[in-house]
């Protein structure tokens, strides 16, 4: 009698977990697709994650599910019926494989009580999860990266779940500097034919950064990963050297207008005419943008606090070096244009309250009511991990709506650049005046910063060889400047001299 019942009692315990064959089949299919996730061979591997998802499809878990674990691909299936579901929070370190477990989670994924919403009472379906730390098998036509090459896939067996009110949560974590600029929630929509690439797509997802984790929101169950956004699809030495130059020439004009600048307000007379004061302010500003540039990236590792402060000091000096570029071309419309009864009362006040007081105020306004616009800033190359962190903007609407300012201010100056150059065509009949005439409109392009209108052009095959130029130009801007301001200086005095010699 004993012994019948401890044979019935192992026959209940067998029957919650997995036939020895079942466990076989899983983990062969388990050991296949790992290989293959080494090998790399998109094709092949499609074909064994669909026979491992059958073979799960085909498993009998028990309360606890049944979970399994290799080098690249964790599953876990679970029963769920509409009578018993309340939900379920499952990460990768609540599964244990050869008595071992993760110390710490990588990724977690919780299921709403309303995924069972529609089945019939007592009716059964397997909630089957997958996780592939290997992007070798989800691969567009872009070749895009996913954060840190994590794939969670989650479905229910012969039931397509879409439309959810109250969504699925799949968490990533991560140690990187991450926002809405370079790192969205995307789910994988394969292709129509065998072997056709798929694509990634962000419809029914939302994302939600948190402090070294990504949230995702979604209404349906698939394949979900976090698509890393390249920043203009830059390699890691491209963008090595584009900040390398970027900090070198920075340096070199904030060096030259901090000296010119000293060079006319303490070593020589101020400055009496209304066009110096304007030139002044206009290196004053490129000093402040130069100087809160080369500041950014340090101040990147600090406190929050101190990274939104250096961020609206950058935003600040942008929009008042534009604003100041806008006052130079104004200005040069009033000379050449109107010439005759352009006086203004208080116009240098007039032009400083513009240039600078509205950019300030702006600013201040944002820090008061929408102080998260400013903050860390990360430049993801195309491999997705190494990262250059500023402090700068980190809401697209923002980015926008100074990209529509620059482009207006730009657009203003542009024109009156090409005003000035018709007007020299007409006027030229001396010999050698070409020259001059050159000279004056590369001094005029670099005072109204109509080489900043290069920013529009980034895309394509132009990208790398605008950066490239784009980065050169302006950041030694404030150098060109000087240059041409005291050129221009000793060239206005040699005409005073001699003129007072004869």
């Amino acid at each position: 009698m004993l012994t019948l019942l401890l044979t019935t009692l192992v026959l209940c315990l067998a029957g919650s977990v997995l036939p020895n064959e079942d466990i076989e089949i899983i983990e062969s299919c388990m050991q296949d697709l790992d290989v293959g996730l080494e090998e790399g061979n998109p094709q092949y591997n499609w074909d064994r994650l669909n026979r491992l998802e059958q073979a799960l499809a085909r498993s009998k878990p028990g309360k606890e599910g049944c979970h399994f674990q290799t080098n690249l691909v964790e599953a876990h299936v679970y029963s769920v019926s509409a009578d018993s579901f309340k939900g379920l929070n499952l990460s990768s370190s609540a599964a244990k494989s050869n008595g071992r477990s993760k110390a710490q989670p990588k990724h977690a994924m919780r299921f709403p009580e309303e995924l069972t919403h529609g089945m019939r009472a007592r009716e059964e379906h397997k909630l089957i999860c997958i996780y592939i730390h290997s992007p070798c098998i989800f691969l567009d036509e872009q070749n895009s990266s996913v954060l840190n090459n994590h794939i969670l896939g989650a479905f229910l067996q012969n039931r397509a779940v879409t439309g959810l009110g109250q969504p699925v949560e799949i968490q990533f974590w991560h140690n990187l500097v991450l926002d809405a600029s370079n790192a969205t929630c995307v789910f994988w929509v394969p292709g129509a034919g065998a072997g056709r690439a798929g694509s990634w797509s962000r419809e029914g997802c939302k994302t939600e950064h948190r402090e070294g984790t990504v949230v995702c929101h979604c209404s349906h169950l698939t394949y979900f990963a976090v698509l890393m956004i390249q920043a203009q699809n830059l390699s890691q030495p491209v963008l090595e050297s584009l900040t390398y130059i970027s900090t070198v020439g920075c340096s070199i004009s904030a060096a030259a207008t901090f000296c010119t600048l000293l060079l006319c307000c303490f070593f020589r007379r101020r400055p009496k005419d209304t066009t110096t004061r304007i030139h002044m302010n206009l290196l004053a500003a490129l000093f402040l943008l130069n100087g809160s540039f080369l500041l950014s990236k340090p101040l990147a590792t600090g406190t929050k606090e101190l990274c939104q402060a250096a961020a609206a000091l950058l935003h600040g000096s942008l929009l008042c070096s534009l604003a100041w570029m806008g006052a130079e071309a104004f200005h040069l419309y009033l000379l050449l244009v109107k010439v005759y009864n352009i006086y203004i009362q208080h116009y240098l006040l007039k032009l400083c309250l513009c240039a600078w007081g509205l950019p300030t105020l702006v600013v201040i306004a944002v820090v008061i009511f929408r102080g998260e616009t400013y903050g860390h800033h990360a430049i993801s190359t195309t491999d997705g991990y190494q990262n250059t962190n500023m402090c700068w903007l980190t809401s697209k609407p923002a980015h926008f709506v100074t990209l529509c300012y620059a482009g207006l201010i730009l657009l203003f100056n542009t024109l009156m650049l090409a005003a000035v150059v018709v007007m020299l065509r007409r006027i030229k009949s001396q010999k050698g005046q070409a020259r001059r005439d050159w000279a004056t409109v590369l001094g005029l392009t670099c005072l109204l910063g109509t080489t900043w209108g290069l920013a529009f052009f980034s895309f394509g095959v132009l990208l790398i060889p605008q950066l490239y130029l784009f980065t050169i130009l302006n950041s030694l801007q404030g150098l060109f400047i000087c240059v041409w301001y005291i050129t221009t200086y000793h060239r206005s005095r040699s005409s005073s001299d001699s003129s007072t010699s004869r």
